[in-house]
C-alpha cells in the first residue's frame, strides 16, 4: 500500500469524524429548539420527541469516541490532527450534555402539561436567553467547521449575557413567589429551565474554546475569563 493512499484513507478517516461532531452538533440543535417549542405551546408530543432523540445523541457520542480511540491507535496522529482529534473528544462531551439539558427542559415541558399549569407569559425572558445560547452554539459548531477560532471573544460575551439574563430570571421570580406563594410550584420549574438553558450557553463556549485549541493549540478556558473581569 502506498504512502499516497494511506494518507487520503486517514484523511477520509478524520473528515469521517468531524461530519459525525458536526451531525451531532445539528441533532443537539434540533433538541434544543423543539424542547422550547414544546415548553412554550404546551405540547407533550413535541417534547417527548426531544427526550426520545437523546438516545441518538448519546449513541452518536460512543461511537465518534471509539473512532477518535481507534484513529489514535491505528494512526499516531501529531501536531494538528491530534488536537482536532482531542478536541472533538471533548466537544462532543459537551454536546452530549447539552442534549441532557434539552431533555430536562421537555421533561418540564410534560410536567407542566399534565399538571395543566401553563403559563407561557412567565417564559419570555427564559425563551430569550434560549435564544441567545442557541445562536452561540450554531456560532460555535460554525467556528469548528471552518476551523475559524476568531469567535471565540463574541461567544464568551454573549455567554455573559446570558449569565446576567439568568440572574435577572432568578430576582424576577423571586418577586413572584413573594408576592403570591401559589405561583411558587410552577415558578421553580421555571428556573430550572433557566438554569438548564444558562448551562447549555456554558457548555456552548467551551466548544468556541476548543477550537481555539484546535487550531492554534492553546488553551483559552481561563484567560478569557480573566480578560473579562479586568
Amino acid at each position: 500500500m502506498s504512502s499516497e493512499h494511506i494518507f487520503k484513507q486517514y484523511d477520509a478517516e478524520l473528515e469521517s469524524v468531524r461530519a459525525k461532531v458536526l451531525e451531532m452538533g445539528g441533532l443537539v440543535e434540533k433538541q434544543i429548539a423543539d424542547a422550547m417549542k414544546a415548553l412554550v405551546e404546551s405540547n407533550p408530543t413535541l417534547a417527548q420527541t426531544v427526550v426520545k432523540k437523546d438516545h441518538q445523541v448519546n449513541a452518536l457520542e460512543v461511537q465518534i469516541d471509539e473512532d477518535c480511540s481507534t484513529i489514535i491507535a491505528r494512526r499516531q496522529p501529531a501536531a494538528g490532527d491530534l488536537r482536532m482529534i482531542l478536541m472533538m473528544i471533548k466537544t462532543i462531551t459537551d454536546l452530549e450534555r447539552i442534549g441532557d439539558e434539552a431533555s430536562k427542559i421537555a421533561r418540564f415541558a410534560i410536567s407542566i402539561h399534565e399538571a395543566n399549569r401553563a403559563w407561557s407569559t412567565k417564559f419570555s425572558d427564559v425563551k430569550a436567553m434560549a435564544t441567545v445560547t442557541q445562536t452561540m452554539l450554531r456560532m460555535a459548531l460554525n467556528a469548528f467547521a471552518r476551523s475559524d477560532e476568531t469567535k471565540v471573544q463574541e461567544i464568551a460575551q454573549m455567554d455573559e449575557r446570558v449569565d446576567e439574563q439568568y440572574q435577572a430570571a432568578i430576582r424576577q421570580m423571586i418577586t413572584f413567589m413573594l408576592e403570591d406563594p401559589r405561583t411558587i410550584s410552577m415558578t421553580l420549574e421555571v428556573l430550572f429551565v433557566a438554569k438548564a438553558i444558562e448551562r447549555i450557553g456554558d457548555h456552548a463556549k467551551n466548544i468556541s474554546e476548543y477550537v481555539v485549541y484546535m487550531v492554534k493549540g492553546k488553551d483559552v478556558r481561563h484567560l478569557i475569563d480573566e480578560d473579562q473581569t479586568e
